[in-house]
């Protein structure tokens, strides 16, 4: 039987400490992956040029939010779409993939409702974002040297998992390049793109699973949306 075929990503950079080790260790394996980035992060010149390094070297760049705070399907404030994806899409400009990719804030990795408002879920759709999403978190935020074993049962127990890490200081990827290896010698092989099954909506066109993910507002209660 095939190995897994796994999607990287790394969120909630970039990191002066991280990211450049992350980088030298994608470029050694011929890996491409995404960089979900920080908008507040991203605002500033060092931290940008990180972005636009991954950029040139044929990563892609996508959203994290601008503060990385709260999930989006717990805010209720108006304006919070356009000041989260917005401002960070703004931030990102011409370091930008074509289908403007977005990930939601999980809160610890967690899937459901909590991930997107309804006001998030119509700005994303008026600016024809893909949202991407995920199906293997090993925390690697928490457990800095834990997190290679969980990370290969998860990814070895899917056929395309999409694999969320973190170019974040702390230490955890030191251990990527091990880790790679020892995906590599057990059959898995690497591709950037994404898994249909991680894209809710695809340049702001939304699929039948969206609903999943998106806090209804008491006046639409579970009707199902679609985006035109």
């Amino acid at each position: 039987m095939a190995g897994p075929v796994v999607t990287l990503s790394f969120d909630n950079g970039p990191d002066p400490e991280a990211t450049p080790l992350v980088l030298e260790v994608l470029r050694r394996h011929g890996i491409l992956s995404t960089f979900f980035v920080i908008g507040s992060k991203l605002a500033d010149p060092a931290r940008r040029r990180l972005a636009e390094r991954a950029h040139a070297e044929g990563h892609w760049i996508g959203n994290h939010t601008f503060t990385h705070s709260t999930p989006l399907g717990e805010r209720q404030d108006a304006g919070h779409a356009a000041a989260e994806i917005g401002a960070t899409q703004a931030l990102i400009g011409r370091l930008a993939h074509p289908d403007l990719l977005f990930r939601p804030v999980g809160g610890g990795g967690r899937l459901g409702p909590h991930l997107l408002s309804a006001e998030a879920r119509d700005h994303l759709a008026a600016q024809r974002h893909s949202v991407v999403l995920w199906s293997a978190v090993p925390g690697d935020w928490r457990d800095p040297d834990g997190w290679p074993d969980i990370a290969l049962a998860q990814c070895l127990a899917q056929q395309r998992p999409l694999l969320v890490l973190h170019d974040l200081p702390g230490g955890a990827m030191r251990h990527l390049d091990g880790f790679l290896h020892r995906l590599a010698e057990l059959g898995a092989s690497f591709r950037q793109e994404f898994p249909e099954s991680a894209l809710p909506m695809q340049r702001g066109v939304a699929t039948a699973g969206l609903d999943a993910y998106v806090m209804p507002t008491p006046a639409e209660g579970r009707i199902a949306w679609t985006a035109a």
